[in-house]
């Protein structure tokens, strides 16, 4: 026995039922027995009750209950428009329908009221996979007032994902209160919190009717602190530059209360107390956000300067890694030990690097495909799967400091035709090591380190390769440098 599908010709068949009925310069019967009246233009539409019951839950209620429209053989719908309406009844009967950004919602919005699911989720993904500025406020609205949790978070999402961009927009400035808020609360959000706090008042400014670029009276001061004060507590003071939190201070839109924590902590800072400035810091962030950063990198033990954040966010060029990486492997919290790190950072993908040495050396690396265990097919050398080389073009060395603290903050990025050498793996003799030759790596206790600079990676212009000066000057020395700190960042 065989069985002989054409889905395509029913498909067809049952679009001409629908399609032939309702066009007036037809004649042939058709035998519709349903009729759906679109009130905003009284255009009408013959369809069939079989038709309708079994692709719509709403309408097998409608005619089960036999209520008023099932005995006059006719429904009268004010909420859609005739475009829409033929376009739903066409996939009722075919199964086909053409979804694009000026119909998408009002199809969706539809679908949902009258229950047809297959639609709903058709609806759903288009809208989920076209999100765009213009739109996503609304998408935001329609999402909470029908319960589309799903589409709810891919909003978010997006908005995340995007808000450098979104904030340039005017539709940023549509948001609702609540909106913004749950967007400052969140970790996810990709931005640098100084601007993030300019962005709420040029919001707040709007919401406010407030000239956004005139200089404000007392007035307009207070009203915009108290159309901001909401999202006062969301903003990371900690992440803002020193310079950055005593402008802010200076603008009056701070509570007196917030203030004077703010104060206290840069009185913290500038008396360089670590100890006391970790408990204020623990305390407080109990109860607010101001001294949680939004990202990992700020928690470094090794770096301090925003610049050198910044720096270090434009050499990745990667806004999605940058925010979301996290503290994988640190010495300070988990020792000099080669089997964890390998355990921990192995097979993690973009991979950050950060070493501190004990002379005040500040340097690293960074690889987009990680450390990863396998054997290189392009070198059949390699007969141990514990160890090869990785290609990688996107890899890059850096260098933050020097021991006199002068020195030029700069990314070497591979030299052409080595990116085959990119990154070496041993698990079982190595730590981290950037180059063939080899440009740095930590041995087996992670310490010391070792570094022929230059063997793979672009060095300064001015210094000779293979020159001493060259040798030294990542780490201060070509080998037996001691490691501070080491720090591995991943997602």
């Amino acid at each position: 026995m065989e069985t002989y599908l054409n889905l395509e010709k029913l498909s067809n068949d049952l679009k001409n039922l629908f399609q032939n009925q309702n066009q007036k310069e037809k004649e042939e019967e058709s035998y519709f027995d349903f009729e759906i009246i679109c009130e905003q233009n009284q255009t009408s539409f013959k369809t069939h009750k079989s038709i309708l019951s079994s692709r719509s839950d709403y309408f097998k209620s409608l005619f089960k209950s036999k209520m008023k429209e099932y005995q006059e053989n006719k429904l009268i719908l004010k909420d859609v428009s005739s475009s829409i309406l033929f376009s739903i009844l066409n996939y009722l009967y075919s199964g086909k329908i053409e979804i694009n950004l000026e119909n998408a919602i009002e199809i969706l919005i539809f679908s949902s009221k009258y229950l047809i699911n297959e639609l709903i989720e058709i609806s759903l993904s288009f809208i989920k996979n076209n999100l765009q500025f213009e739109t996503i406020v609304d998408i935001l609205k329609l999402s909470e007032r029908m319960n589309l949790n799903q589409l709810l978070d891919s909003s978010y999402q997006f908005i995340f994902q995007n808000f450098d961009k979104f904030i340039k927009t005017s539709f940023f400035l549509e948001l609702e209160e609540n909106h913004l808020n749950l967007i400052l609360s969140n970790d996810d959000v990709q931005l640098d919190e100084f601007e993030m706090f300019q962005t709420i008042i040029k919001w707040g400014k709007h919401k406010s009717n407030i000239n956004q670029e005139k200089e404000m009276n007392k007035e307009e001061t207070e009203k915009l602190q108290n159309q901001i004060s909401n999202f006062i507590d969301k903003i990371r003071f900690i992440d803002f530059t020193k310079k950055e939190l005593e402008d802010t201070l200076k603008e009056d839109l701070i509570p007196n209360q917030i203030s004077q924590k703010l104060i206290q902590f840069q009185k913290l800072q500038n008396e360089k107390n670590e100890t006391k400035l970790k408990e204020f810091i623990q305390k407080e962030n109990q109860d607010s956000f101001f001294f949680k950063s939004r990202f990992s990198l700020n928690s470094s033990s090794i770096i301090h300067e925003k610049e050198d954040f910044n720096l270090i966010k434009e050499w990745i060029n990667d806004d999605r890694f940058f925010y979301k990486m996290k503290l994988g492997f640190s010495t300070k919290r988990d020792g000099f030990d080669c089997k964890k790190w390998h355990d921990r950072c192995d097979n993690r993908g973009k991979t950050l690097i950060i070493i501190q040495t004990k002379d005040n050396f500040i340097f690293g690396g960074f690889t987009s495909v990680g450390f990863t265990n396998f054997k290189s097919k392009w070198n059949e050398n390699w007969r141990n799967s514990d160890y090869g080389y990785i290609i990688d073009s996107n890899a890059f060395i850096f260098s933050l400091r020097n021991d006199k603290g002068n020195r030029k903050k700069e990314k070497f990025s591979i030299l052409k035709g080595e990116e085959k050498y990119a990154i070496f793996y041993n698990y079982s003799d190595y730590g981290p090591t950037f180059g063939a030759g080899i440009d740095f790596y930590l041995k087996s206790n992670l310490q010391p380190g070792c570094s022929n600079f230059g063997m793979t990676y672009n060095i300064p212009n001015g210094i000779k390769y293979n020159s001493k000066e060259c040798q030294s000057y990542l780490a201060g020395s070509y080998n037996k440098w001691i490691v501070d700190e080491l720090e591995t960042y991943f997602i």
